[in-house]
């Protein structure tokens, strides 16, 4: 992800970048673990993401199977079949012609579902998820 605006500085806070240097592994932080940060620190999702990108911090693991795992960075499949409730969920939830990553999460929680479940029906949709809630897509 790269800073929206480079002349702005992103604030200081030590605690924080701590606690992302002592999860990141080897220069990586996963997608869970850098929400978890974001929510115990209060910080929002795309700031936590500016921050890791400031940090050199590169994001992996996306929950949503999009990148970051080895050797084929997407890791989600198209579903085999697609109900319409889901169908009709995902499309009232789309921005233009992408589903935002924060929908996907919440379409998730309302149904009970694994996220990478609607990642997957949105993989056999041929629609996209974007934008990603860290800033990394």
């Amino acid at each position: 992800m790269k800073n929206p605006d480079p002349n702005k500085k992103i604030p200081s806070n030590p605690a924080l970048e701590e606690e992302i240097r002592r999860r990141a592994e080897g220069g990586e932080i996963s997608c869970a673990g850098a929400m978890q940060i974001a929510a115990q620190f209060g910080e929002s999702p795309k700031e936590l993401g500016q921050r890791l990108d400031a940090m050199e911090i590169r994001l992996t693991r996306c929950q949503l199977g999009l990148y970051g795992y080895t050797p084929e960075k997407k890791i989600v499949q198209p579903a085999a079949e697609v109900s319409p409730e889901l169908e009709a969920q995902i499309r009232k939830a789309m921005q233009g012609n992408y589903l935002p990553c924060i929908a996907a999460w919440d379409i998730a929680r309302s149904r009970r579902m694994p996220k990478m479940a609607v990642s997957s029906a949105c993989e056999a949709m041929e629609i996209k998820i974007k934008p990603c809630q860290l800033g990394a897509f």
